[in-house]
């Protein structure tokens, strides 16, 4: 099968750590083929969806700390999108117009038969941090505004929360306003940009101390470990990308509830991929973009991430071309 995978410029990517590189290894020594693309090399010409590619060849034995670890394969060259045995899409946000547009060019492809995955009107339709006021049951009480008023009135209800961009990632933007936070107005005014822009803001959970966990979603079924991203001592955010420690750990009871109870939904939906994030007993985030963290659990454990996405999307196109 030949795979493309629609990412960010590969000479870019930390392959030691990426899941998008996890990926292509488990699909390559499954016998699979891997090109590359970015955005911008998708197109349509008469009606149909295109794209520029690059065939690639990865060393499976390489350094993945060194620059070795993939070459080009030929020159770049432009097919159908239809003409993959499979699309995948990891671009990284941020979720501009861009970004949309891609989705959508990523949908008439599906309509003139490729097989993307995840597919372009799921990751559209789902904004990473809106999307967890579908499943309310599971969240930490949540608004979702830009009026000042509602705002400050939610953190003095709640006396200590957590506010953030909706378009955020890597924990960017994160402030916790703690009950008798100075700066709370400060902080308002430069989220909303004085009310010109929504933001989140929920209650602060105080088990963030022992890991903000991503649960991975693959064809709908739970992996069985979670990463707990633990936050630098007297951080609030546990984000890799602000300097958390990832432990992988088993799923919990209640890690199990969430995750089998929203996965039918999204998996029904286009989702083949998910990480959901949860801070104790609660729902935070549904990630639907580019969902990582597949190494750090395949080197803690015994369970293999990149090889059950292979199978995954291996089945996933098996069934699409059987529909």
């Amino acid at each position: 099968m030949h795979v493309l995978f629609i990412i960010d410029p590969i000479h870019e990517l930390a392959a030691y750590k990426d899941s998008s590189v996890a990926m292509m290894r488990a699909l390559v020594a499954r016998g699979h083929s891997i090109s590359v693309a970015e955005m911008s090399d998708l197109f349509i010409d008469e009606g149909t969806v295109r794209v520029r590619y690059q065939a690639i060849r990865l060393n499976l034995s390489a350094d993945l700390h060194g620059k070795g670890w993939w070459e080009n394969s030929g020159h770049p060259q432009e097919m159908d999108l239809s003409s993959f045995g499979a699309v995948v899409m990891r671009k990284d946000p941020p979720f501009d117009m861009e970004y949309v547009y891609a989705t959508h060019l990523l949908e008439y492809a599906q309509a003139q038969g490729a097989k993307v995955f995840n597919s372009g009107a799921a990751i559209r339709n789902h904004p990473e941090k809106l999307a967890i006021t579908e499943f309310s049951q599971f969240t930490a009480p949540t608004l979702v505004s830009r009026d000042m008023d509602r705002l400050r009135a939610f953190h003095q209800l709640h006396g200590d929360v957590v506010v953030k961009p909706l378009d955020g990632m890597g924990g960017s933007g994160v402030f916790r306003l703690s009950p008798n936070e100075m700066n709370r107005n400060a902080i308002l005014e430069l989220l909303t940009d004085n009310g010109r822009r929504t933001i989140m803001a929920q209650r602060y959970i105080p088990e963030i101390v022992d890991g903000d966990k991503r649960i991975l979603l693959i064809a709908g079924e739970p992996v069985p470990y979670s990463l707990a991203r633990i936050p630098l001592a007297g951080e609030t955010r546990g984000n890799l990308a602000a300097g958390g420690r990832g432990v992988a750990q088993p799923l919990t009871e209640s890690d199990w509830h969430i995750a089998r109870s929203v996965a039918p939904t999204l998996a029904a939906r286009g989702l083949l991929l998910v990480g959901l994030d949860v801070i104790g007993g609660y729902l935070t985030e549904v990630n639907v973009t580019s969902p990582t963290c597949f190494v750090e659990i395949t080197e803690q454990t015994d369970f293999d991430v990149g090889l059950r996405f292979a199978q995954a999307l291996e089945q996933a196109t098996a069934k699409a071309q059987e529909g």
